[in-house]
């Protein structure tokens, strides 16, 4: 949507009276609720393996180590 329709839409939200604003955001609500029913629900599974070839031929505990002893400055 461009920024002038998105402000003009705003503009006039803005002259509603709080009960027609409070009922819009309900039917909004609702209206994005069933749009997102059909998308796909995602697992922090899905990152399982990701990344891995970064530490390849990496000492993971000197690694560590060395992380951790520069906490303490």
């Amino acid at each position: 949507m461009p920024v002038a329709s998105y402000n003009h839409v705003i503009s006039e939200v803005n002259q509603l009276s709080l009960t027609d604003q409070l009922r819009l955001l309900e039917d909004m609500a609702v209206l994005i609720r069933r749009r997102s029913v059909g998308a796909k629900t995602r697992s922090i599974m899905e990152l399982q393996g990701k990344g891995k070839d970064i530490w390849k031929g990496v000492d993971v505990p000197k690694y560590i180590d060395e992380e951790r002893s520069s906490w303490n400055g």
